[in-house]
């Protein structure tokens, strides 16, 4: 107790009275008496005062009495937990949402510009139907734009398997319409999928080239999942106007003889297609504004070929007529024009119409003779045998030597039809009267190797490559394999494989100075554009010099001039009025397959003017009972006088043809 700062008596205590208080209250109230402060003995500790401040525990002076109970310690309060950082877990939750929302944002903008197509297409193919566009073929033409072969438009039927309820009477329908049978037709409209894919095929072609009128009256049937489309038909205006040369298509326009086949690839355009999204059930019609792709069809090119048609009606007209005369009869004939190389015509009988090309009694019908025709020449070949030596100086225009009648050449006798018993013969008479034994030793002083090569040279034993497919190579007896007869039998055109076309390019060789060109058919291809490209120029190569070619030219005008007290010409039916004509005749054999087929194949191949030739004409008949030579020779007449009438060729001054010695004195 502390009073005004004073210690009371030592070791007492003396507890406040409220009378001391109240005196104490008015002393310090009636003036400055001091103050009086009151101190408690022993601090208040409030429970979780630090264990530091408290004081020392006072040591007890008395020990603890055995009985007493043990003193409870005071338990040191726990501090409380320490909280975490709240803002570390806020900002990684932070970025963690940011990086989604990001995530989401790339991912939808991706969708939206990049996927775009394929997420926005999904489950169209489910709903699109596809109609093929056929492209226009092109048209095959003659020298002067005159169509021989051209499309017309027509329409085709096509069928959506999925939309068809009863595929055995729609065919049953059809079929008398489309000329079709039943059962082709239903397997054509049986429910199927695309191949390697589940989707439905929604397109099948019914029928090709189907007439309008009858396309309208498909239409009228209202038959569910048949349609038409705009298509071509091929027509060929002519009928059977080059039909070997030109061939036929397929239903589906695919070339398949003849030019149509060899050029498919320029005639046949490409396909185009329109792609578009349907309803389903029976709103099967295009959506408007739906989904819709056209692919435009890519027309295909034409062909001009060097033919003339009016002078091709004539060629198979005239050699119609005469095979007729030969029972059984194959023909062949082609016109050349000099010095071009074109093919003006080129026929063969028997024909077809290419418009119904199953039509034909047999498929061979339908064959080019004058490319796939190989024959055994005959004495047609000796014009070249008479060039090589010329060529070569074996002969001249003047060697003149005895002719036998017979000779043999390796246990084999080869005779002369018209014989002259040893008498000197001249290189025209031995060409008018077509002597085997005068040509026989000319090839011998000629020899093998030289005669073998000029073969090659004048075209034979290779293709011409006029442009006709399946053209046939002939075939050549090379040197090494010559045996003894082939010495007398090769100069005269046996053993030898030649076509009619190989034949009459030799020809035209002679009739253009001397120089090969090769016979083609196509003079350019005409683009769907209307852009002109020209075919290749043919090749060309020099085999007789104009000199030895104008020669030979002369001395073989005694084939068709020479009628004297002596004999007559082989081919004096060949003449043709008012012009003077160079030519051989020849009779040969057949070969189909490597053999040797039965009867013998009359020829003959000639040239006029023959002061100056325009035109070569090449005719072959082949019959099983012979007869052919009878016919050739008066066709090749008919021939060539209309071909120099229609290019109005002027007469030649017959006065000015030479005359001949067959037997020089």
């Amino acid at each position: 107790m502390l009073d005004g700062g004073r210690a009371g008596r030592a070791g007492t205590r003396e507890p406040a009275t409220d009378g001391a208080r109240a005196g104490r209250r008015s002393t310090a109230a009636g003036g400055r008496a001091g103050v009086v402060r009151t101190v408690s003995s022993r601090p208040v500790r409030e429970p979780f005062d630090d264990e530091e401040d408290a004081p020392p525990p006072r040591r007890r002076s008395q020990p603890r009495r055995p009985d007493a109970q043990p003193r409870r310690p005071v338990r040191k309060p726990r501090r409380p937990p320490r909280l975490g950082d709240p803002r570390r877990r806020l900002r990684l939750g932070t970025v963690l949402a940011l990086a989604l929302f990001a995530s989401i944002g790339v991912r939808l903008v991706y969708l939206q510009t990049v996927d775009t197509p394929a997420y926005a297409d999904g489950g169209l193919p489910n709903r699109l139907a596809v109609v093929e566009l056929p492209a226009p073929r092109g048209a095959i033409l003659d020298r002067d734009g005159e169509p021989l072969a051209h499309s017309v438009e027509a329409r085709y039927v096509f069928a959506d398997p999925t939309r068809v309820k009863d595929r055995f009477a729609t065919a049953r329908l059809l079929s008398p319409l489309l000329g079709v049978p039943v059962s082709d037709l239903a397997e054509k409209m049986r429910k199927r999928t695309l191949p390697g894919t589940d989707t439905p095929l929604q397109f099948v072609y019914l029928a090709r080239g189907v007439e309008i009128a009858t396309a309208k009256r498909i239409m009228a049937l209202d038959l569910a999942g048949i349609n038409v489309h705009r298509d071509e038909r091929r027509e060929v205006p002519g009928g059977d106007l080059a039909a070997n040369l030109i061939g036929f298509v397929s239903q589906d326009m695919n070339g398949l003889e003849g030019l149509e086949a060899k050029y498919d690839d320029v005639l046949r355009g490409q396909a185009g297609k329109r792609t578009y999204e349907v309803g389903l059930g029976d709103l099967a019609a295009p959506i408007p504004g739906g989904y819709s792709r056209t692919t435009q069809p890519q027309p295909g090119s034409s062909l001009k070929l060097t033919v003339d048609r009016d002078l091709q009606f004539m060629t198979q007209r005239i050699l119609a007529k005469q095979t007729a005369k030969v029972k059984g009869s194959v023909g062949a004939a082609v016109i050349i024009e000099v010095p071009s190389g074109e093919v003006l015509a080129q026929a063969s009988q028997p024909t077809y119409d290419a418009a119904n090309p199953t039509k034909v009694a047999s498929p061979s019908d339908r064959d080019d003779a004058a490319t796939t025709f190989v024959v055994d020449p005959g004495s047609i070949h000796k014009a070249i045998t008479f060039g090589a030596a010329l060529q070569e100086g074996v002969i001249t225009p003047d060697t003149a030597f005895p002719v036998a009648n017979t000779i043999d050449r390796g246990g084999v006798t080869f005779r002369d039809t018209h014989p002259v018993d040893g008498r000197t013969m001249s290189i025209p008479g031995m060409l008018a009267f077509s002597s085997n034994v005068g040509t026989i030793e000319i090839g011998e002083k000629l020899g093998k190797e030289r005669l073998f090569d000029y073969q090659k040279r004048f075209g034979l034993g290779q293709v011409t490559g006029e442009g006709m497919p399946g053209e046939a190579a002939g075939r050549l007896l090379p040197p090494d394999q010559w045996s003894g007869s082939a010495y007398g039998s090769v100069p005269i055109g046996h053993s030898v494989d030649a076509t009619p076309l190989q034949m009459a390019a030799a020809y035209a060789t002679i009739a253009n100075n001397g120089t090969y060109v090769q016979p083609h058919l196509v003079k350019e291809t005409i683009g769907a554009d209307g852009e002109r490209s020209p075919a290749a120029a043919p090749t060309t190569r020099s085999v007789l010099s104009p000199a030895n070619a104008a020669a030979l030219r002369r001395m073989m005008e005694a084939v068709t001039t020479v009628d004297g007290p002596d004999g007559q010409a082989t081919g004096l039916a060949a003449a043709v009025p008012g012009y003077r004509v160079a030519g051989k005749t020849g009779t040969g054999l057949r070969y189909d397959g490597g053999k040797q087929q039965p009867g013998e194949v009359g020829s003959f191949i000639g040239m006029a003017p023959a002061e100056n030739p325009r035109y070569v004409v090449a005719v072959f008949v082949w019959s099983p009972g012979g007869g052919g030579g009878a016919v050739a020779a008066p066709a090749f007449r008919e021939m060539m006088g209309f071909t120099l009438r229609h290019y109005r060729v002027p007469p030649s001054l017959t006065n000015k043809s030479p005359k001949f010695e067959v037997f020089p004195r």
